[in-house]
């Protein structure tokens, strides 16, 4: 059985938090480095800006609980300058792609959702197994 994506998001969270942070390693008003798996949070703020779109349109009633679990992500990963600008860029752009295509929910929309769940939680999983303590 897998977790759903919102527990797995939870975990991963719990993970980032527990790295050293970055941020407070560097002088302020410079840049965050790039971490490591930034290609794979860049993609997973992606997935979540779809899901908040297409969750939205299918009737789920979630409210805003893709756009909380994002900034729940970048709470707890707190990028800063360009880097933050690249993980909301990619939660809009997955946002916005969605929001031009369906108006209304489809079957094609549903299975968006469940493959994005999917691939979002083995993402968030990846992620958290890799560079978690």
């Amino acid at each position: 059985m897998t977790r759903p994506l919102a527990t797995v998001l939870t975990l991963l969270c719990l993970g980032l938090a527990t790295l050293p942070a970055r941020a407070q390693t560097t002088a302020p008003g410079q840049e965050t480095p790039a971490a490591p798996y930034d290609a794979d949070l860049q993609r997973l703020a992606e997935i979540l800006g779809s899901l908040q779109y297409l969750r939205t349109v299918c009737g789920s009633n979630e409210g805003q609980k893709w756009r909380n679990e994002m900034q729940a992500l970048i709470d707890a990963e707190a990028p800063s300058g360009e880097r933050r600008r690249q993980i909301v860029a990619r939660f809009n752009s997955g946002y916005r792609g969605f929001e031009q295509t369906y108006r209304t929910c489809t079957p094609a929309a549903d299975l968006a959702i469940r493959r994005y769940l999917d691939e979002g939680a083995k993402i968030a999983r990846d992620i958290t197994a890799r560079y978690a303590n």
